[in-house]
C-alpha cells in the first residue's frame, strides 16, 4: 500500500503564494487565521491522516461494511478513528460559532478534507456528508431545528446524509415517489425507499440525521412538487438526548466496485417521523445547498486520488529497476536503470503531477469563493460575484477533476506494470475508489448540461464572461513578460476561442436543442483544461518571480516551471480534439435508429 505523506509544501504554495489566502482571510475579518495558525492546523491534520487514517485504507477495502438487522458495522478501526476525529474538534472547524463551531473559513476545511480524502476516502465520506447537512440546516432550518440538530452535527456526535435517489429515478428527481403525510403535531410521516445513500447506516455515531426529499399529498408533479425533510434515525428527546428509534432502517448495503469501507445503503422509510425544512415544494432549491457542497467535495476526491496515485507511482518508479535508458545507462552500478529514467514513465508521472497540482489549485479557488459567500463580513456585491463565479466553476471542478482523477489512477497503476493490478500494492484500489466520483452528485453528463445549458447559455454567456475576464486581465498584464510568454500567448488564444465556441454552440442550439447535449461533455472538458491552463500560468509567474528574486527553494520553483511547460506542451493540446468534436453536430449521435445500434 502506498505510504501517504501530506503534500504540505504544495498546499502552502497554493494557499499562500498563488491565492494569497492571508490577505483573503484579513479581508473577511478572520484575523485569527494567521499563517502560523493555518500551518499548525494543516500539520496536525497531516499527522492524523498519515498516522490514523492511511493505515486503515486497505483495512476498509478488504473488510468492507457488514449488514445485520441490528445495523451496519464499519471496518476495524473506523469507529475509533472517528472518535479521535471528534475529540480533535475537526467536525466543528468551519461551522458557525453560535452553534458550537469554530468559525474558520471553508477553504481551511477543504485543505484538511483533501488530506483526509487522499489518505482514506471511504472513511472520509462519513464526516464529509455531515458538512452538507450542516449547511442545509444552517441555511434553511428553523431556530428550533438548529438547536436540536445543528449543534449535534457540528460537534460530530451525530452525522448526516442526503437521501435523494430512488430505484426508478436516478438523477431525474422529478420522478421521485417518497411520500410525506402531515400529522396533527406538525410532523410528517415519511414513506418510501431511497438508494445509494452514502453513510446511511453505521456504528460510528449515536444518531444519523437524514436530509430527505419527499412529496406532500397535494404537491405539483415533477421537480416543482418536492419538499425537504429532516428525518432522524433516533428521535431526539426534549433535552436533546437520543430517544426512541424512528421508523427508518437500512434494508441492505450495496456490493460495490470500490469505497468498500463506506456503507452505501438502501434506506427504507416506513412512516418515519420527519419535519419540514424550508418552504413546501421548494425542497430541491434547498437541497442544492447540500448538493453544491457535495459537488465541491467530490471534485476534491478527484484531486485527492491524483495525489495518492502520484505518491505511489513516484516511489515505485524511483525504486523499480527495468531495462537501460535509451540514451545510455543512468545507474551503471546496478543491474538495470530505475524506470523513472524512461520517457513514457515520466509522461505518466508528469501527467498525474500536472493535473493533480492544477486540480488542487482549482479546488482551492472554488473554496476561496465559498469563503466569500459564507462570510458575514462580505459585502452583498462581493457575495453575489463570488456566488456566481462559484456556480460556474463547481460543475467544471466536479466533473473535470473526477474524470482526470480516474485517468491518473490508471496511469499510476500502469507505472507499476503487472504489479499495479495486484491488490497488495494499493494502486488498483485507488482506481476502484475514485471511479464512483464521476457518477455521484450528478454524472459528468449532468454536470456538463448544468455548465453549458444552465450556467452559460441561459445567462447569455455572462457566467463564462465573468471568468474569461479574469483570464483576459491576467494575459493583458503579462503580455510583455518574456519569462512566461510561452504560457500567456496560448492561454490568451484559448480564452478567446472559449467564447467563440460558446457562440457557435449557442447558434446551433437555437435550431436544435440536442446540440447542447451533444456538445456539452466536450465543452466541459475543454473548459477544465483552460481553467487549469490559467492556474498553471499564474503558478509559473509566481515561480519565476521567486527564482528571479533568489530563493533557497530553487528546485521547488524550477519544478513548478517545468511542470507548467509540460502541461502547456502535452496536456493543453487535448483541447484541439474537444473543439472539433463539440462542433461536429448532433446528427452523428442522433441520426441512427434505435434498432440499428446492434444486429444480434
Amino acid at each position: 500500500m502506498p505510504e501517504y505523506k501530506a503534500p504540505l509544501r504544495d498546499m502552502k504554495f497554493v494557499m499562500d503564494e498563488l491565492l494569497d489566502m492571508q490577505t483573503h482571510y484579513q479581508s473577511l475579518g478572520a484575523d485569527e487565521c494567521t499563517e502560523d495558525m493555518v500551518d499548525a492546523i494543516l500539520s496536525e491534520g497531516a499527522k492524523f491522516c498519515e498516522n490514523v487514517l492511511a493505515p486503515l485504507n486497505r483495512v476498509g477495502d478488504e473488510e468492507g461494511c457488514t449488514w445485520s438487522e441490528d445495523g451496519v458495522k464499519t471496518p476495524t478501526g473506523f469507529k475509533e478513528a472517528y472518535q479521535q476525529y471528534v475529540e480533535g474538534g475537526w467536525p466543528s472547524m468551519t461551522c458557525d460559532p453560535e452553534y458550537g463551531g469554530q468559525g474558520l473559513p471553508a477553504s481551511i476545511g477543504i485543505a484538511v478534507s483533501e488530506m483526509v480524502g487522499s489518505s482514506n476516502w471511504a472513511w472520509g465520506m462519513y464526516p464529509g456528508l455531515s458538512h452538507g447537512a450542516v449547511d442545509t440546516v444552517e441555511m434553511h432550518g428553523t431556530e428550533e431545528q438548529k438547536q436540536t440538530y445543528l449543534t449535534k452535527l457540528i460537534s460530530g456526535e451525530w452525522t448526516g446524509t442526503m437521501c435523494l435517489t430512488e430505484p426508478h429515478c436516478g438523477s431525474d428527481l422529478g420522478l421521485l415517489k417518497t411520500k410525506a403525510e402531515p400529522n396533527a403535531d406538525g410532523s410528517y410521516n415519511i414513506t418510501g425507499t431511497k438508494i445509494f445513500i452514502s453513510a446511511g447506516e453505521h456504528d460510528m455515531a449515536e444518531n444519523i440525521i437524514h436530509i430527505c426529499l419527499a412529496r406532500l399529498p397535494d404537491a405539483p408533479k415533477g421537480t416543482k412538487g418536492i419538499s425537504l425533510f429532516i428525518v432522524p434515525k433516533m428521535l431526539p428527546n426534549e433535552d436533546g438526548s437520543v430517544g426512541e428509534r424512528n421508523a427508518v432502517a437500512c434494508g441492505s448495503i450495496e456490493h460495490k466496485m470500490g469505497i468498500h469501507g463506506n456503507s452505501t445503503c438502501v434506506m427504507n422509510f416506513d412512516g418515519a417521523k420527519g419535519w419540514l425544512i424550508g418552504p413546501e415544494n421548494k425542497g430541491l432549491n434547498c437541497m442544492f445547498t447540500f448538493m453544491n457542497f457535495a459537488r465541491i467535495g467530490t471534485a476534491l476526491q478527484g484531486s485527492s486520488a491524483m495525489e495518492s496515485s502520484f505518491q505511489g507511482a513516484l516511489t515505485y518508479a524511483k525504486d523499480r529497476l527495468a531495462m537501460r535508458s535509451l540514451s545510455g545507462p543512468k545507474a551503471p552500478e546496478k543491474a538495470a536503470d530505475p524506470i523513472i529514467v524512461h520517457p513514457d514513465v515520466r509522461r505518466m508521472l508528469l501527467t498525474i503531477k500536472s493535473l493533480g497540482e492544477g486540480g488542487r489549485a482549482l479546488a482551492y479557488l472554488t473554496a476561496k469563493q465559498a469563503d466569500i459567500v459564507k462570510s458575514p463580513n462580505s459585502s452583498e456585491e462581493a457575495k453575489k460575484e463570488a456566488d456566481e463565479l462559484l456556480g460556474f466553476l463547481t460543475p467544471i471542478a466536479k466533473a473535470f477533476l473526477t474524470e482526470v482523477g480516474f485517468e491518473c489512477t490508471s496511469h499510476g497503476m500502469q507505472v507499476y506494470g503487472g504489479h499495479g493490478f495486484i491488490a497488495e500494492w494499493g494502486m488498483e484500489q485507488l482506481m476502484r475508489d475514485v471511479r464512483i466520483s464521476m457518477m455521484y452528485e450528478g454524472t459528468t453528463g449532468i454536470q456538463a448540461l448544468d455548465l453549458l445549458g444552465r450556467k452559460v447559455l441561459m445567462t447569455q454567456g455572462e457566467a463564462l464572461k465573468r471568468f474569461t475576464k479574469i483570464v483576459h486581465k491576467f494575459c493583458k498584464e503579462n503580455e510583455g513578460n518574456e519569462a512566461i510568454a510561452q504560457f500567456v500567448a496560448p492561454l490568451a488564444e484559448h480564452n478567446k476561442e472559449w467564447g467563440d465556441l460558446t457562440m457557435k454552440i449557442g447558434m446551433a442550439a437555437m435550431k436544435n436543442r440536442d446540440e447542447v447535449g451533444a456538445s456539452s461533455v466536450d465543452y466541459l472538458m475543454y473548459s477544465g483544461y483552460v481553467c487549469l491552463a490559467y492556474l498553471w500560468a499564474e503558478m509559473a509567474k509566481v515561480a519565476q518571480e521567486k527564482l528571479d528574486a533568489g530563493t533557497e527553494e530553487e528546485a521547488f520553483y524550477k519544478a513548478k516551471l517545468q511542470t507548467a511547460k509540460f502541461y502547456f506542451d502535452r496536456i493543453l493540446p487535448r483541447t484541439r480534439a474537444h473543439a472539433v468534436t463539440m462542433l461536429s453536430g448532433a446528427e452523428n449521435l442522433m441520426d441512427m435508429e434505435e434498432e440499428n445500434f446492434a444486429f444480434l
